[in-house]
């Protein structure tokens, strides 16, 4: 069973601004002549790299709750230009909106084991949730009627 990451989305307000977000860098690094690929920095390195490359996601916490996830397809560790350690998450351009769970503010990253992971949004068809616009997914989850 793949291990996913959770980190929080600062600064995004919805998982269609995080797509919008990512679009907007897999067109600047078409541009550039770079690959298609999603990349975020972060200071720590994951130690169960095998585990999460073994079909593991990145979720993202946006505004509250865990709301969508990219498919890890790299973890690289590198020094920056100062010699700090950092890693690069290296994802797939592909924002997948999952069923909505509340989450907690906290520093850093997570491991989310695959058992506790939500469905992907597509996957749940009982009352079409993922048909729904955010602001009323995240109203109706609010009032906990989702």
């Amino acid at each position: 069973m793949p291990v996913h990451l959770i980190k929080l989305a600062v600064g995004c307000d919805s998982v269609k601004e995080l797509k919008d977000w990512v679009a907007e860098r897999m067109k600047t690094a078409r541009k550039k002549g770079l690959p298609q690929h999603h990349i975020h920095i972060t200071r720590m390195t994951p130690k169960r790299v095998e585990d999460i490359l073994a079909g593991g996601s990145l979720f993202w916490v946006i505004r509250g709750e865990i709301a969508a996830r990219e498919k890890l397809i790299a973890i690289e560790p590198f020094r920056d230009r100062d010699g700090i350690g950092r890693c690069r998450l290296v994802m797939q351009p592909r924002v997948i909106a999952v069923s909505p769970r509340p989450m907690r503010p906290f520093q850093g990253w997570r491991y989310l084991t695959g058992d506790t992971a939500p469905p992907d949004l597509d996957k749940i068809s009982a009352a079409n949730v993922g048909a729904m616009p955010e602001p009323m997914r995240r109203e109706l989850r609010d009032l906990g009627l989702l």
